[in-house]
């Protein structure tokens, strides 16, 4: 299934290993978006700013939980927001 996976982290550095995450869980990114350093309206884990990306990816479905409970556990993360893009 295609998925999109839109997430707020402090690090540019974080792309690799989210790349790197979805295709350890077999996924394939079909697209990436840089959406820049925005400013935040309220403060998320005492971060005023943030880098915003978004991907395209299909993976199995069976893999998703796995990937999700990676993202929950990753520090780096401020947010994400992970939608099924049919």
């Amino acid at each position: 299934m295609k998925y999109e996976l839109t997430l707020l982290t402090k690090e540019e550095a974080e792309l690799k290993n989210i790349k790197e995450l979805i295709e350890f869980f077999k996924g394939k990114v079909i697209q990436e978006e840089k959406w820049g350093e925005k400013t935040l309206a309220y403060s998320i884990k005492k971060n005023h700013t943030a880098l915003f990306y978004n991907f395209q990816f299909e993976i199995d479905k069976k893999n998703v939980l796995e990937l999700k409970n990676k993202l929950n556990f990753n520090e780096k993360i401020l947010r994400y927001l992970l939608l099924v893009n049919e």
